[in-house]
């Protein structure tokens, strides 16, 4: 398979899986969307408004997995994936943590102005999201397939919403 169709995979399982609770991904995934183009369309700058925004994405994404980790959700794909998702949730959770607490106080921690760019963390939240539901199992296929699009897919939107956003 083809990182291609492994990132197509990707991108769709969220909108075809249809589990015990009816669309439960999709739940999760159309606010990080959401998030992603109101992100889009805002200055690239690192901002306390753009640290919130990535501390909520987060903070919502992964109250989602730790959700589905707890309730069922996925396919039950294994104790290493199970092990990886908790820890990328927790990590998720604590950076979400974080990056809320340095907008509200309008302060970074020293080396944290990484959490006011929300663009990059946004999509890489995305993009994990099927693995991260237990859904897709992780492997390092589908892992580079979220690194090697992440530039496309950033140029993309950079470019296709270019006359929409603010200056």
């Amino acid at each position: 398979m083809g990182l291609i169709s492994t990132f197509a995979e990707l991108v769709v399982t969220p909108f075809v899986h249809q589990g015990r609770l009816n669309g439960e991904l999709i739940w999760g995934i159309v606010p990080l969307y959401a998030g992603w183009i109101a992100n889009e369309l805002n200055s690239s700058k690192a901002s306390y408004r753009t640290a919130f925004n990535t501390g909520c994405s987060f903070l919502w994404a992964g109250c989602h997995w730790t959700y589905l980790l707890y309730h069922g959700g996925g396919t039950g794909l294994g104790a290493t994936n199970r092990m990886v998702n908790l820890a990328v949730t927790g990590l998720v959770l604590a950076l979400g943590a974080l990056a809320v607490f340095s907008a509200w106080r309008r302060r970074f921690p020293k080396a944290g102005r990484f959490l006011g760019h929300s663009r990059f963390a946004n999509y890489f939240t995305i993009a994990i999201y099927p693995m991260q539901s237990a859904f897709l199992a992780w492997t390092w296929t589908r892992l580079a397939a979220v690194a090697v699009f992440a530039l496309p897919i950033w140029i993309l939107a950079h470019f296709a919403l270019m006359p929409w956003r603010r200056r």
